[in-house]
């Protein structure tokens, strides 16, 4: 077979330079449909089977964040469900893979995909279950439908809201969701069971639909960068969050989550509303508890690293989780994830991964139900 690389599928996204041999592959980063955005690649190659094969993006140190190449290992899958970390370089221009496949047909990613496929079937899965409910919210730019989860009886004293890839690329995101969700829905987990009996939880397991399968990293088929669009979201730019946002006025909230992943940092973690001119001592109070609350949930959580507060000036209101915790007063927080690695407890093989992104969003549970109060 001659060297074949492609990226005409779900979330594939990159440039081919020149591929002549394996050990000569010169590759760019692909920008967002729309915008000047540079980062994610997925894509496939066939025909190197037992060749050491040798991958370089040129214009990584072009990057928009070049410092998430530093420290970090490429995943790899030969059947897209079991993806492993390669060997990955970067000297501060050009990112290489170094990686000898096993067989003919092997993907490349920036991060494990969660593919459109498997969100469509957790959403039909859910929708089986005797306390969720599946509801359509509206339509995405490119027409394709914004649902929402709601686990519960919408009619609960406590709402919780919880949104995740409104930057399409930070795919661990919906992994984390998928881990919560089979968590609120295990009959057997008792704490979930509590949980239910107070609180109702709405879901949107993809913000960002059009990203995810056009392959961007941030932005949605319009170019605009959804977590930039709270203040004043449009049919035209940002339908996504303009159907979200009226139903969040429209149900209430008292805990919103928006998760994400972060590019450089190494770790889980969150950032809060503490820069908010309104933030109030109770809020602070509230917003504390919860972090030890997670921390001692899971391991994999911590608070030592993160964002500075001072990170979010003038244009802070338009992120999600500060116009949700300025105008409801109440617990508001964006979550991170890392593309590389935790570095708490690292795993070689993996890094930080869908499953263990999986888990940390069932471990949530645990701080949300010692927090209702």
């Amino acid at each position: 077979m001659t060297i074949k690389i492609s990226q005409n599928f779900d979330s594939g996204a990159i440039d081919v330079v020149s591929a002549t041999s394996a050990g000569a592959i010169d590759l760019n980063l692909r920008k967002d449909s729309h915008a000047d955005i540079h980062q994610w690649f997925h894509f496939r190659l066939q025909g190197a089977r037992g060749q050491a094969c040798t991958m370089r993006f040129l214009n990584a140190g072009q990057a928009t964040y070049p410092a998430g190449y530093e420290d970090y290992q490429a995943v790899a899958s030969y059947d897209s469900e079991n993806w492993f970390r390669v060997p990955t370089s970067f000297d501060g221009q050009v990112m290489t893979i170094s990686h000898t496949p096993e067989l003919d047909s092997v993907y490349y990613a920036y991060f494990e995909p969660y593919s459109w496929e498997r969100h469509l079937r957790l959403l039909g899965e859910v929708a089986e279950h005797p306390l969720a409910r599946v509801s359509d919210l509206g339509s995405t730019v490119d027409g394709r439908d914004m649902n929402m989860v709601t686990i519960g009886n919408p009619q609960a004293e406590k709402k919780i809201w919880v949104i995740a890839r409104q930057h399409p690329g930070e795919s661990m995101a919906e992994w984390f969701v998928e881990g919560l969700i089979d968590s609120l829905l295990d009959d057997a987990n008792p704490i979930a069971r509590k949980l239910l009996q107070r609180a109702v939880f709405h879901i949107v397991p993809n913000m960002n639909p059009d990203g995810s399968i056009r392959g961007n990293l941030r932005t949605n088929a319009a170019g605009a960068n959804l977590n930039r669009e709270w203040m004043t979201p449009s049919l035209e730019s940002s339908p996504e969050v303009l159907c979200v946002k009226n139903k969040i006025h429209e149900t209430g909230v008292d805990m919103f989550f928006d998760i994400h992943g972060d590019e450089a940092l190494p770790y889980n973690f969150v950032a809060g509303n503490e820069m908010l001119e309104n933030f109030t001592p109770a809020q602070a109070a509230h917003q504390k508890a919860f972090i030890e609350r997670y921390k001692q949930a899971s391991p994999d959580f911590q608070d030592k690293f993160g964002y500075a507060a001072s990170k979010y000036k003038s244009d802070m209101l338009t992120l999600a989780s500060k116009y949700v915790g300025h105008h409801f007063g109440c617990l508001a927080l964006t979550l991170e994830m890392p593309f590389k690695e935790n570095a708490d407890l690292p795993d070689p093989a993996v890094g930080w991964n869908g499953a263990r992104s999986a888990a940390l969003g069932a471990a949530m549970l645990q701080p949300i139900l010692l927090s209702l109060d």
